[in-house]
């Protein structure tokens, strides 16, 4: 019989707006008093603590904090790394948190004939494997090849930070096939930002939803307890993490000179006090421009009603593009007679670079280049045209 708190997607310094990143921090605090006040035998997160390698001091005096509380009240912590926190050269303040003695890295393996022999970590009866995730997917190639060292009559725990073929859905994205993972009783995932469960595969979702989207989608953060002794037919209870509340508000406008006073009064009508407001700002503007919206206006009238913080998107927002009309003789000459024509519009020193810019920038990769050195190259040649 084990109890345990399975936590992952913790992206502690994600969010750059501060009032939001200290959301963040309360998020993870709290997910800590419940593991504390449930009594849990141990956590485990499946990577991602932080949002990159090496985070900065103000995050880490805070999570360190909450590992210290963790470690006090008698409950061991077990991690790996996700693909925010991993490194390539294997140093990480996740590295720093273990020596400190707050918590546990379960990697732990050898390569052998081209597999990777996972070897556990033993916690009163209770055997826990773990690999990290990596950028861009790369740990799947090596999830392929995992065996696991066995833990005869032990409850077995696989954490993995990655994406599986069950949990994907329509994205076109490699995947790991479930059928091809070692058995184990329990596969504590992370990676993915969602409550989704297949069999024992289980992603907790983030501790805190960590964009717009994922604000709009969730709301609050979760995370899971595993009790196979709780004698019911589920041992795995869902525990969400309320902390602000979230009004989503969707306008859409065509006149971007109206648009101000449009939103103003859409959010006159609703509770937003002490609230997350994400304002999503779609359509095509058929009358004025993008900056005729006043976000000042609105960010103000925002505060008037208390609002604890606006987050705004204006990505579906566009502006609707004339059709440039031109007669040209000869269908190979159409680059030359858009630039003369274009050139005519809109009179400016910066015309008579266009052609010597749209041949530098059809300029192709060669064999053997790097894209960095390839982008490094097109932005030097365009810079001595430009004279920078």
């Amino acid at each position: 019989m084990v109890r345990f708190a399975h936590l992952a997607d913790v992206h502690l310094g994600g969010w750059k707006q501060l009032p939001l990143q200290n959301l963040n921090l309360e998020s993870f605090r709290k997910a800590v008093d419940i593991c504390i006040k449930e009594k849990v035998e141990f956590v485990i997160i499946a990577g991602d603590i932080f949002d990159s390698a090496f985070p900065s001091i103000d995050i880490l005096k805070e999570s360190f904090a909450e590992f210290r509380r963790l470690k006090e009240a008698g409950i061991p912590c077990f991690i790996i790394a996700g693909s925010h926190d991993y490194s390539v050269s294997g140093k990480t303040f996740l590295d720093v948190l273990e020596k400190s003695g707050f918590c546990k890295n379960v990697l732990d393996f050898e390569e052998k004939d081209e597999k990777i022999i996972l070897n556990p970590t033993i916690h009163r009866g209770v055997a826990i494997y773990g690999y990290p995730g990596k950028t861009s997917g790369l740990e799947i190639k090596d999830l392929r090849r995992i065996e696991l060292n066995d833990a005869p009559g032990m409850f077995k725990i696989f954490m993995l930070h990655t994406t599986i073929d069950k949990a994907k859905g329509d994205l076109p994205i490699d995947s790991l096939e479930t059928a091809k993972v070692p058995p184990a009783d329990y596969y504590a995932m992370g990676h993915l930002h969602m409550d989704f469960r297949y069999e024992n595969f289980v992603y907790p979702g983030p501790i805190f939803p960590n964009n717009f989207q994922e604000l709009e989608d969730l709301e609050h953060g979760r995370f899971c307890i595993v009790d196979t002794s709780s004698g019911t037919e589920d041992p795995i209870k869902k525990i969400t993490l309320p902390i602000k509340g979230v009004v989503s508000l969707n306008v859409e406008v065509k006149n971007a000179l109206l648009a101000t006073e449009k939103i103003i009064a859409e959010l006159e009508k609703r509770d937003i006090e002490d609230k997350i407001v994400l304002l999503r700002v779609r359509g095509v503007l058929e009358s004025g421009k993008t900056s005729d919206i006043k976000f000042s206006q609105i960010e103000e009238a925002i505060k008037r009603k208390n609002a604890y913080f606006l987050l705004r998107n204006t990505h579906e927002l566009k502006v609707k593009e004339e059709e440039i009309e031109i007669e040209v003789g000869e269908t190979e000459n159409i680059e030359e007679e858009t630039i003369k024509f274009f050139s005519e519009q809109n009179n400016s020193n910066f015309n008579k670079h266009i052609p010597q810019l749209m041949n530098t920038f059809v300029a192709e990769k060669q064999e053997g280049e790097t894209t960095e050195n390839f982008t490094n190259r097109l932005l030097d040649d365009a810079k001595k045209i430009l004279n920078f």
